[in-house]
Formats: C-alpha cells, structure tokens, sequence
C-alpha cells in the first residue's frame, strides 16, 4: 500500500493574536510548518497533502509549489474531519493516510513511523500519551477490555472522562477508502458545531475495525502550539534538544540552556561555544574555534583556532585559521580574513578582505576594501566607500600603516609599505614607501585666553 500525508494547516491561531497563520511563526528560525514538512519527507510518501485555510497565500508563497505537494484549500475552517475531507478526493483509495499537524513541530520520524507500522487495510492507529496535565486534549475512552471505543474532545467531556490520563495526539493512519465513509457519517451536533476527526473512531468501532493505540514515550513531541507562550515552550524544547545531539558530537557549550540554533551548525574537534550565543543559516566551525558569550554567527565558515570574542555580530563572513575577532566587532557579508588577521572591538567591516596578519585593532570602519598582508589599520580609520550614488573601493597593500583617525575616500589606492599620518584625509593615491599627511600645520596662539563665565553676586 502506498502513504499519503494529509498536513492540516488551515488554521488562524486566534490566541498567537497575530496576522500571520499560525503555521507560519518562526521555531528557530524556520515556520512550524517548515518542520512538520522536513520530518514527513523522510517518510517516503506517495503524496502530501497541505490543507490550508487563513493566509493561505502566505504559506504557500513560502513553500513554494514542489511537485510533491498537493494544495488544498479549506474555505471555512468547520473542524478537523471536514479539513480532511477536503483532501480525501484527491487520496488514492488504496493508500494509507496519515493524518499530521502543522502546529505540532516536535514531532519525530521514528514516532510516525512506529505509528504508520500498526496501520493497515483493516486497521486504524492512534497515537496517544500520557500526559500530567492533560487538559485541552481529548480523552481516549476503552471499554472494560481497554479496547479503544471512542475519543471525547475536553468540551464535551463527563467528570469521569476528564480523569481519564490517556490523551488523542490527533496523529493516526488509516485506510483511505474507509477514511473517507466514515468521514461521510460525521456529524456536527457538539459544542463547537465542527466536524471531529476523532469522530471517525467510533464508525470504526462499530464496522469492527481494529483501532490499535501507539503511545508517545517523550510528550513533549505532541505539544501543539496555540499561543505566544506555547510557542516559547517549544522554542526552548527544541533548543535543548539541539543542544544535547551537539553535545553528544563532541561540542562544548557551556550553558546549553543559553544556546539557540536556528539553522545548522558544523564543526570539527574541541570547538567551544561561551553562552547566549545565536547561530542563524548555515556556520561551519574548523578545530579549536572559541566563540565568546553573546555573539551572533550568520552563515559563516570560521577556520581552524579562531577566537571570536565577545558581542560580536559575523555574517556572510570567512575567516582563515588562527583569526582574532571582537570583542564588540562586526563583520558584515562578504567579510574575508586571511589567517592571523585581527579585527578588533567597534570595527566594522562589509566586503572587505584582509590579508595574513593585517590588523584593525579599534575603532575603525572598512567597506569595500581590499587589504594587503602585515597592513595595520589605526583607531578611527573609515573607508569612505559610498558617494551617495554607487560604492567604490579602496586599495591597502601590504605593511602599509593607517594612522588614527584617517579618511580614506574611495577609489583610492595606498601602496606597499607605505604610511598615512594620522588625522588624513585621502583621496589620491599614494605611492608605496611613501608618508601621505593632509593635516593642516598646527599653530599656538601665546596671547589667547579661555571664555570664564561671569560671576554672579
């Protein structure tokens, strides 16, 4: 029998009090259906079938349209079974539908994949969990042979059935052609006035379908998310489940409670990561790298023995081995250190490249610079790149020294070895060897007296 996956995503989120579907606010730094998508992929289903309802537009734009997503619409969001059954006519009778969410991201493969191993033609399976707490979900109901004979949603709940432990994750497989019969005899006579889901589980009873149970060890995989608050729970949840599989592959952190990643993260042997550090896109850390406490680390590769000190923003930058960053330093896209280069507390750079062992200790803003080896940039060094129209570069060769506090106004070229005194302006060449200097010639005037303010009586 082949799989077909049926994500429901159609709804508003009323309590996230958001324009945004709620499918679509960020888990570290993906939409929760990003995730939900990402886990079934390695399912290996015929199909998936993606029910959407509010904002509809705006989740497919960010999907995109992959061949191996069907779209489907729900127009008026009328409850559970009646979002599947809009997509029932598009499912191949012969497949087996599971049945997913797309606001519960914790959720593994190898879960749906024990779940998917106990459907069958003749065989419907849920899976359930005990839970603490499990108020807000519905309750399983077993007879006296524990034999699944319903499921009741909280709201429609007796006393005795609210004390009921057992909870309906909402995930379950089941044939599709009788998916689709028993969602023709579900009814709306509840509280809300909407068509279950888990309706389903009694027409199944009565034909005398097996209805098998899967429980969930780990419940913090089912947590659905409804709110802000169930968002941030899920947030730290997956944080720390991130933290312990870097962890168990060898990287250091030393507060794993204080760690986001929100992308992927490589990284060779004995890399130390200091806390509240945030890793965004894709990063690739060599051997021995050292991030300090608050930095944050965009799509980046950082070579081998690299220290990159604290507060300090990187992205879309490459750094050789043995590099110095920060600490307070941002290194901007299309950044490029040489080994040994330092780039250090309240510099900025943007598409600049820095050869071996050239510096910029303090203070200084380099764009669209191209730096020689050995080159020492001082405090106060700005390239002025932009002249409000398009950006130029500028050209440091190697062992040249920028004094403190220079303009160096783009396009212009310093040469090899040479020296630009402190308090320039620039902005014609200067040829290699040679001292450049455009201060104006100091003067001391032996006559003059401070302003003194008048006394008052």
């Amino acid at each position: 029998m082949t799989l077909e996956v049926i994500v429901l995503a159609a709804g508003k989120g009323t309590r996230m009090r958001s324009a945004l579907p709620k499918v679509m606010h960020d888990l570290a730094g993906r939409p929760l259906l990003d995730h939900v998508l990402e886990t079934i992929s390695s399912l290996s289903a015929q199909r998936i079938h993606v029910v959407c309802g509010y904002g509809a537009e705006i989740v497919r734009k960010h999907v995109g349209e992959p061949g191996w997503i069907n779209w489907v619409a729900q127009v008026e969001q009328l409850g559970t079974g009646h979002a599947v059954q809009q997509a029932l006519p598009q499912v191949a009778d012969d497949a087996i539908v599971l049945v997913v969410y797309g606001d519960v991201p914790l959720v593994r493969a190898q879960t749906l994949g024990g779940l998917l191993a106990q459907a069958g033609t003749n065989r419907l399976a849920l899976l359930t969990a005990q839970l603490p707490n499990p108020s807000g979900y519905g309750r399983i109901v077993r007879n006296e042979d524990s034999q699944v004979i319903g499921i009741v949603e909280e709201r429609d709940a007796s006393a005795d059935e609210l004390d009921i432990g057992e909870i309906n994750t909402g995930f379950m497989a089941a044939p599709a052609a009788a998916l689709r019969r028993w969602l023709a005899m579900v009814g709306s006579g509840n509280d809300q006035g909407e068509y279950y889901l888990t309706d389903i589980i009694s027409c199944a009873v009565h034909e005398d379908i097996d209805v098998v149970t899967v429980s969930c060890v780990d419940g913090d995989e089912v947590l659905g998310v409804n709110s802000r608050g169930e968002l941030a729970v899920a947030e730290r949840l997956y944080q720390t489940r991130q933290a312990e599989s870097l962890m168990a592959a060898g990287l250091t952190l030393h507060d794993p409670a204080r760690f986001d990643l929100r992308g992927q993260l490589h990284f060779g042997e004995d890399c130390e990561i200091d806390v509240n550090v945030v890793i965004k896109g894709t990063v690739t850390l060599g051997t021995r790298v050292r991030i300090g406490p608050n930095c944050q680390i965009t799509d980046s590769k950082i070579g081998n023995g690299v220290e990159v000190r604290a507060n300090s923003v990187i992205e879309g930058a490459e750094m050789a081995e043995n590099c110095t960053i920060g600490p307070f330093a941002r290194l901007r896209a299309g950044t490029k250190l040489a080994a040994g280069a330092r780039v250090g507390n309240f510099v900025e750079t943007k598409n600049t490249t820095f050869g071996r062992d050239s510096k910029a200790s303090h203070l200084a803003y380099l764009g669209d610079a191209q730096v020689g080896q050995r080159a020492n940039i001082g405090a106060g060094v700005i390239t002025c790149n932009y002249d409000g129209a398009d950006k130029h570069q500028t050209v440091i060769g190697d062992d040249a020294f920028i004094g403190s506090n220079s303009a160096l106004v783009a396009p212009v070229q310093v040469g090899d070895g040479a020296t630009v005194g402190a308090g320039s302006a620039i902005s014609r060449d200067v040829p290699s060897g040679e001292l450049a200097l455009t201060r104006a010639e100091q003067k001391t005037q032996h006559d003059w007296r401070r302003p003194q303010k008048k006394k008052t009586e």
